[in-house]
């Protein structure tokens, strides 16, 4: 049965503000488009040194808000606990059947922070069991789900750098992007907090990405960019080397 709401574009972020920082500025470039993107958050962030789960949340909905997002949601995988096992891998199975999404951006896979090279091999073979026609899963409301398989699947850059096979330009976002970012006020150190310093608390953190995007999008030609590298060889015809 088909889900009452499906996404075009659908990111898988470890924790809430993931998406934002890295793959945020592609979503806002799709929904101007006019295609459905969506963000699904695998934790709460429980365990973040700053802010508490409750502000999290409304920080969350604030950067979905900025970012007009259609879907936004949370699996409530543990915070540190992330790992392809067969409970959580069918959870994330659930919601790319659910939404159908015909893209997803997922985290690449090696990272200074565990719970997003895990959320990358989790997410990488929930994408094919997704698929399997055989490996049966029900909704919310018990009914039965078919299989479903994206068509394109990216990897997304996070503090480990690749070198990407495809570039966006998001100049004209970036703003925006920003602001989204910008919500996450107690992760960046933006509030008037009195707890500890973080590795993304530290003003330098923000100026990297920063100074990255700018990199990306001078070789594109632009000012800010964001950069994929997709998880299979695509097909593209012949015209496309003449856009």
């Amino acid at each position: 049965m088909e889900a009452a709401q499906t996404v075009d574009v659908l990111a898988f972020s470890p924790h809430p503000d993931d998406a934002e920082l890295y793959c945020s500025g592609t979503l806002l470039l799709l929904k101007r488009g006019g295609f459905r993107i969506g963000i699904t958050d695998l934790t709460e962030g429980e365990l973040s040194t700053r802010g508490t789960v409750e502000t999290r949340r409304a920080e969350t909905a604030d950067a979905s808000r900025i970012l007009e997002l259609d879907y936004r949601g949370n699996l409530r995988l543990p915070d540190g606990g992330i790992a392809n096992t067969t409970e959580q891998r069918l959870a994330v199975v659930r919601e790319i059947r659910s939404l159908r999404p015909r893209t997803v951006f997922l985290p690449y896979p090696h990272d200074r922070h565990p719970d997003h090279e895990n959320a990358s091999v989790l997410v990488r073979e929930a994408l094919f069991a997704a698929g399997l026609r055989r490996l049966s899963t029900t909704d919310a409301g018990g009914n039965e789900q078919e299989a479903w398989r994206p068509g394109r699947s990216y990897y997304y850059m996070l503090t480990e750098e690749f070198e990407p096979q495809a570039v966006v330009d998001i100049s004209d976002v970036h703003e925006t992007k920003f602001a989204a970012i910008r919500a996450y006020a107690t992760q960046f150190g933006l509030d008037d907090s009195v707890d500890p310093e973080t590795y993304i608390s530290r003003p330098e953190f923000l100026q990297s990405l920063i100074g990255r995007s700018q990199r990306l999008g001078f070789h594109v030609g632009g000012t800010y960019a964001e950069g994929f590298l997709p998880l299979h060889k695509q097909r593209f015809e012949a015209e496309w080397l003449l856009s």
